[in-house]
């Protein structure tokens, strides 16, 4: 079936490549809610509706969403297992003239998901994709945070294994910018540790659980805090989840650590001194702790 409908039309003009004279279809990258189905966009529902094929991550868990809006479509899976022969399918439909849709379980595809393979093959046929913009966990997590948005980077799912995930953390210590992740829920107490052992308790991070779904939760705070949060409720076990971390702050220099430490050693006692320059310059408190013992001796 060759699609008509005006939104949907394949933005391809001319003849085909192969000389048939046939227009190729638009392989459309279409984003779908993260948790509440009224956040889809008008356009990708008349983009859906109007395709003659869906590839989807998993057929079963589109349903609710086609069902929800009585979409009708031709609806295939796209994973792993299924790559070669779904793409294959999918470039054929195209050069046949008709309009393809791709969709995740939630959210824009790709991001964390299958589906790249799929475009880089639609992009060497030099047939066009196009993206349907919509919602994303980790811009939605990232607007409610609280932390720094002019630079950010999504680093996905850390390692299983908590010697991995350290080694993959510590790549990120002195980072400098906001770092996005996805977390499984059986995993984000172990992932929690881990990153409170590697980058310290007092960095800033989020939380960010069941994002437009009934039981939503962004918490703040301190990883040493949110550790023992995590730890004391099992439903924060639970679910979707993205954590975010403050980027690394710049450690000063031996001068800028030496001015605040004698700053504060004029006012307080040694000890709260310390603590205090510790937690304003990142530095580790053992090392300032050090330097104060020396100023205090000279």
């Amino acid at each position: 079936m060759t699609s008509n409908h005006s939104n949907a039309e394949s933005p391809v003009s001319g003849s085909h490549a192969d000389g048939t004279g046939c227009v190729p279809g638009t392989l459309y990258v279409v984003a779908t809610p993260i948790g509440n189905l009224g956040d889809i966009s008008a356009r990708a529902l008349d983009v859906l509706r109007s395709v003659a094929l869906v590839a989807a991550e998993d057929t079963r868990h589109s349903q609710r969403l086609f069902s929800h809006y009585d979409i009708r479509c031709d609806c295939i899976p796209y994973h792993e297992h299924s790559e070669e022969k779904t793409a294959q399918r999918v470039i054929n439909v195209l050069l046949g003239g008709d309009n393809v849709a791709l969709i995740s379980d939630a959210g824009t595809p790709l991001i964390s998901d299958p589906g790249f393979r799929l475009i880089q093959q639609v992009q060497d046929r030099k047939l066009v994709v196009s993206p349907v913009p919509g919602a994303s966990a980790l811009i939605a997590a990232l607007s409610v945070s609280g932390l720094a948005t002019d630079s950010f980077m999504f680093a996905g799912f850390l390692p299983a294994k908590s010697s991995a995930r350290k080694k993959r953390l510590e790549s990120f210590a002195v980072y400098p910018h906001t770092l996005i992740f996805y977390e499984a829920p059986h995993r984000i107490l172990s992932s929690l540790q881990d990153m409170a052992a590697v980058l310290g308790v007092t960095r800033t991070a989020v939380i960010a659980r069941e994002l437009t779904k009934r039981f939503e939760t962004v918490r703040k705070g301190l990883l040493g805090d949110l550790v023992e949060w995590v730890a004391a409720d099992s439903n924060q076990q639970r679910g979707e989840l993205v954590v975010l971390l403050e980027g690394a702050r710049r450690e000063p220099g031996k001068d800028e650590l030496q001015r605040i430490l004698l700053t504060l050693l004029d006012e307080l006692p040694l000890k709260q001194a310390v603590r205090l320059a510790a937690n304003i310059s990142g530095v580790k408190k053992n090392e300032v702790y050090a330097l104060a013992l020396t100023l205090a001796d000279s």
